[in-house]
């Protein structure tokens, strides 16, 4: 039987929304040089929209509501807990994702290139 976490991490995934159903398609299978991401990966007791293990880098997709004060507040103390996790967040706003997703390859790369695997 599976776990709260498990089962929550599954709703988010059929929930996703266009940007996040974009991104995916650009990151399943480790059709980014072999990087392996996950969706609705837990990553300490956060959900990250997309989490590469090797890489210790999280993919953020933030819709409108992000603008909002207390969610740019929840998301800053969010990040900040990710990063003293030894984690990298790259945040994309869904327009960016929507026009302009070779972003999100040239971030990855960018970020692994940075890295002595």
């Amino acid at each position: 039987m599976a776990g709260a976490r498990t089962i929550f991490a599954r709703s988010q995934r059929r929930k996703a929304g266009l940007a996040e159903r974009r991104v995916w398609e650009l990151l399943r299978g480790g059709k980014i040089d072999g990087h392996r991401f996950r969706r609705q990966h837990p990553v300490g007791r956060y959900f990250a929209d997309f989490a590469c293990d090797r890489l210790r880098l999280i993919i953020e997709i933030d819709g409108g509501v992000h603008g909002l004060d207390d969610i740019v507040l929840r998301d800053h103390l969010r990040q900040t807990d990710l990063e003293a996790m030894n984690w990298t967040v790259i945040r994309f706003v869904n327009a960016e994702v929507m026009d302009h997703p070779e972003r999100v390859i040239r971030a990855i790369r960018s970020h692994s290139a940075g890295l002595n695997l």
